[in-house]
C-alpha cells in the first residue's frame, strides 16, 4: 500500500511540474499591445507546409468565452455562420493548416475604439506559401478585442471571403 501511495504522490507531483513548465510561459509581450495582438494572430496560425503551429500561443490570445465565426454560404447557398471556439477552430482546421501551408497576410486596417474596446476590420490575403505571389483568397476579418487594463483579448473574429458576387469594398483595401 505504502509503495503504490509513494508512486502515486511522485506521478502527481510530476504531472504538477510539467504542467507547471507548460503554463510559465511568457507570452504577455505578445499581447501588450493591439499591433502585437494582431501581429500575433497572423503570426501564429500562418506557416509552411508541414509547420506546426504554436496552438497553446494561439490559445493565449483569446478571452476563455471567445469565439471565431466564419460566415458566407453554405452548400445548398444560404448565407450563414457557424460559432466555434479556439479549441474547435483547432480541432476543425489545425491540420488542414499543416498539411496544405497557410499564410494568412494583412493588407488594411480601419481601428475604431470607444473605451476599452476596439473593433477591426482587417482585410487578408491568403496564400499557400510565403514565397507564394498571387492570394488564393481574401476576406474581411472582424475582430473584437478587449483592453482590461494589462493586456488584450480577443473577444470574437467574424470573417467572410471576398467572392465575384461580393468584392471587397475600396475603402478597405487602403489604410
Amino acid at each position: 500500500m505504502t509503495k503504490k501511495l509513494t508512486t502515486l504522490i511522485c506521478f502527481l507531483v510530476l504531472s504538477t511540474s510539467i504542467n507547471a513548465q507548460e503554463a510559465s510561459k511568457d507570452y504577455s509581450s505578445k499581447v501588450e499591445s493591439l499591433d502585437n495582438t494582431l501581429e500575433t494572430l497572423y503570426g501564429v496560425i500562418s506557416g509552411e507546409k508541414g509547420e506546426a503551429r504554436n496552438w497553446e500561443l494561439f490559445k493565449y490570445l483569446f478571452h476563455p468565452d471567445a469565439k471565431l465565426i466564419p460566415s458566407g454560404k453554405n452548400k445548398e447557398g444560404k448565407i450563414g455562420a457557424r460559432f466555434i471556439s479556439p479549441d474547435q477552430y483547432i480541432s476543425s482546421s489545425g491540420k488542414w493548416l499543416v498539411e496544405n501551408g497557410f499564410f494568412e497576410k494583412e493588407i488594411s486596417r480601419t481601428v475604431d475604439t470607444f473605451g476599452n474596446i476596439t473593433q477591426v476590420f482587417s482585410t487578408y490575403e491568403s496564400y499557400r506559401s510565403e514565397s507564394d505571389t498571387d492570394p488564393f483568397m481574401r476576406g474581411i476579418n472582424s475582430i473584437q478585442l478587449l483592453n482590461d487594463g494589462n493586456r488584450w483579448y480577443i473577444i470574437n473574429i467574424y470573417w467572410t471571403q471576398e467572392t465575384p458576387a461580393n468584392p471587397i469594398p475600396n475603402q478597405y483595401l487602403t489604410n
